[in-house]
């Protein structure tokens, strides 16, 4: 049986539940290699950031399962999992994790509808007559 770990990242609306098993280096989110599934560099690097920071890029295998949001929440509930897991599976990457802030959680989320509101703040439009 191989060993892995789990690790579960958030941001805005979106879940990504990321496994961490020893490998060649393989990305695959959702059955699809990365760059299928994200398109936009920016997207790939913040993805792989805590691989590359911690020097494992070509150590470990991922597979992510995500959901929920948009390709931009995805990546960063993806960044935070693979940062959660390496430090389930090598206490002395957490530093390494904190220090380039890997392991925080971006709380900022959508404000709710308030009633009699257009939108979370927007007011009603002044009638003249």
């Amino acid at each position: 049986m191989a060993e892995y770990w789990w690790g579960t990242g958030r941001r805005k609306t979106s879940v990504a539940r990321v496994r961490l098993s020893p490998g060649k280096g393989l990305i695959e989110i959702n059955g699809k290699g990365l760059a299928d599934y994200l398109p936009r560099e920016l997207h790939r690097n913040q993805v792989t950031a805590p691989l590359k920071d911690s020097g494992v890029e070509d150590q470990y295998d991922v597979r992510v399962t995500t959901n929920g949001g948009g390709n931009t929440g995805q990546a960063g509930a993806i960044k935070l999992g693979i940062a959660r897991a390496l430090c389930k599976a090598d206490n002395e990457l957490e530093t390494v994790m904190k220090e380039n802030g890997h392991l925080t959680r971006d709380a900022r989320m959508v404000e709710r509808k308030k009633f009699g509101k257009h939108k979370a703040r927007r007011g009603k439009q002044k009638s003249k007559r």
